[in-house]
């Protein structure tokens, strides 16, 4: 019932199965798309994993950091680069290089954030606060985003550009209740689960309580 350790037999997810196989020894961004707890993430680690080579794997929650705090989390800064300042430090993108970094949440990006992570997808190369220098990064990078990204890009909150720099591949996760027959799985998944947990026996649901 599980494949990369995402559960779901149901058509709509094989066929999400069948675009992780085709893209995960590709570097093409790719764009996860579905609504909050769909396993968007988990969709994101079994591209990264699925290959069998041991590469980083970053994951970074935009709309839970503070924009003004994103492009020194994504980027790192150099000593003395602010107020504060009293080391120089890696970023996100530093420590995901050769591996895959995952945006997660990207349509809460600000603009001039996406103008700098259009940037790195065109150059391969960002600027740390406080540095003049480049620096090279070779990362594959994977967002996820549970608004309409188009609508957006129509409102003017979100740049076309990097819409289709993110939209190489997208992968679209069906929620549980457009593939019901992924139910039982999923259940017998908890039982399991539970039965581990509690050092307990049960073997199932009664067909009623299922119906």
């Amino acid at each position: 019932d599980s494949t990369f350790g995402i559960i779901g037999a149901s058509e709509p997810m094989q066929d999400v199965f069948k675009t992780i196989a085709k893209v995960k020894t590709t570097n093409a961004t790719v764009l996860i798309t579905g609504e909050s707890g769909t396993g968007k993430e988990l969709v994101a680690r079994a591209l990264h994993y699925s290959t069998g080579v041991q590469t980083p794997f970053v994951p970074v929650n935009c709309g839970g950091i503070p924009d003004t705090l994103l492009e020194s989390e994504l980027f790192g800064y150099v000593k003395g680069a602010f107020t504060g300042a009293n080391e120089t430090r890696a970023g996100f993108f530093q420590t995901a290089d050769g591996g895959t970094i995952f945006l997660d949440e990207i349509g809460n990006t600000s603009l001039s954030m996406q103008a700098k992570l259009l940037r790195v997808l065109q150059e391969k190369e960002f600027y740390m606060i406080g540095s003049k220098k480049p620096q090279k990064v070779n990362v594959r990078v994977v967002a996820a985003t549970n608004v309409d990204l188009k609508e957006l890009v129509k409102k003017g909150l979100f740049r076309e550009d990097l819409y289709y720099r993110l939209n190489e591949f997208e992968i679209t996760i069906p929620p549980l209740r457009d593939r019901m027959e992924d139910l039982e799985p999923f259940i017998n998944f908890f039982i399991r689960e539970t039965n581990h947990d509690l050092n307990k026996n049960i073997t199932g649901v009664n067909p009623a309580l299922l119906k």
